[in-house]
């Protein structure tokens, strides 16, 4: 475990930067500056390391550039109108994607240092989220230990409390691409699920739930991005969409296994969340990132394993409500393996 000053906020704050490696080689640096892998070197089928996450040097990237490689809250994803009615309330939210709310608002968990303790193969990070911030109710003591395992597993476990009841939906909004380099339509997806979320021109569920059969949604099994994306209405438009894991929501299970062929390496997503997020960095335009490389459309790929979007306005989607006396828990692990086949197994 190393701890290094990664650069200084404009208020004062420091930012600090935390090294973890485990024995395979692979290397972690995490931020305090919302919860953020800022980097991760993984091998690949000839033992060579490449980071698998995009990022940056200093910190001004990530205060110009949103949600690379951060904690995600206080909920994650988009709430409709930026408002919501809680036992017999409208709470009205902060407004950052037109008028709806993306990940939490302009200030949110992604934009606070977090307090950080090291812990044993990893770091544990808090934040206390008050009353009012962002438009939401009660004040949410939030935790997130992050380890490295010598299994080659990134592991996040998120706890919270809540002193009033309050929408909570958190994720890490990372951006992989398993080649270091380049664009990811030649990486081979499958995501463990039969059905998704269909959205309305500005990316809010409509409530329903639909097969993905049949659909460009349809990776049950392993198919790459770029034949799959072929089939959308418009040439090119790209994935931000979620997906009902089956069976999920209850234990740990297999959400998603992402594998890039040239390099052999293969990421797995496991969650203990209904759902995740498929998105393909279709907003990239040449953001200027680590090393001096430039992020295009396509030069990444996010599984943001969550509750679905909207939840708090949609009344058959699993709640995301947490009360005073309850505990919200999950967690995500992301597995990286290295394999020879020229095909994923769905087993």
């Amino acid at each position: 475990m190393q701890k290094t000053i990664f650069g200084q906020l404009p208020g004062g704050q420091n930012a600090e930067q935390f090294t973890l490696s485990n024995t395979n080689g692979v290397i972690c640096k995490l931020l305090n500056y919302g919860v953020t892998i800022a980097s991760l070197e993984v091998p690949d089928s000839k033992g060579n390391l490449a980071n698998v996450i995009l990022g940056f040097d200093n910190l001004e990237g990530y205060l110009q550039n949103t949600f690379f490689g951060s904690v995600c809250g206080r909920t994650a994803n988009r709430i409709g109108g930026a408002k919501f009615s809680l036992d017999g309330k409208i709470y009205k939210l902060t407004a950052n994607e037109g008028e709806n709310q993306l990940h939490g608002g302009f200030h949110g968990f992604d934009k606070q240092i977090w307090r950080a303790v090291e812990k044993s193969g990893g770091v544990e990070f808090s934040y206390l989220s008050r009353d009012g911030e962002e438009g939401f109710p009660g004040n949410l003591e939030v935790k997130v230990l992050v380890t490295l395992t010598n299994e080659n597993e990134l592991r996040l476990d998120y706890s919270a409390t809540t002193d009033k009841p309050t929408p909570v939906n958190l994720t890490s909004h990372g951006y992989f691409n398993l080649a270091g380099n380049d664009d990811i339509l030649s990486h081979e997806v499958f995501i463990a699920a039969d059905s998704y979320t269909p959205t309305d021109l500005k990316l809010i569920p409509t409530g329903e739930i639909k097969s993905v059969k049949g659909t460009p949604m349809d990776f049950i099994t392993p198919k790459t991005i770029d034949s799959q994306m072929k089939q959308f209405p418009t040439a090119a438009s790209g994935y931000d969409g979620n997906f009902i894991i089956n069976g999920g929501g209850k234990n740990l299970t297999l959400a998603a296994r992402v594998r890039e062929p040239k390099s052999g390496r293969v990421m797995e997503t496991w969650t203990t969340q209904p759902g995740v997020q498929f998105y393909t960095a279709n907003h990239f335009n040449g953001i200027r990132g680590r090393n001096g490389a430039r992020y295009e459309k396509f030069g990444a790929f996010c599984l943001e394993s969550q509750h679905f979007p909207d939840s708090v306005n949609k009344p058959n989607f699993p709640s995301i409500i947490l009360r005073p006396g309850e505990i919200y828990r999950q967690t995500c692990v992301y597995k990286f393996l290295v394999v020879h086949s020229s095909e994923l197994s769905t087993k």
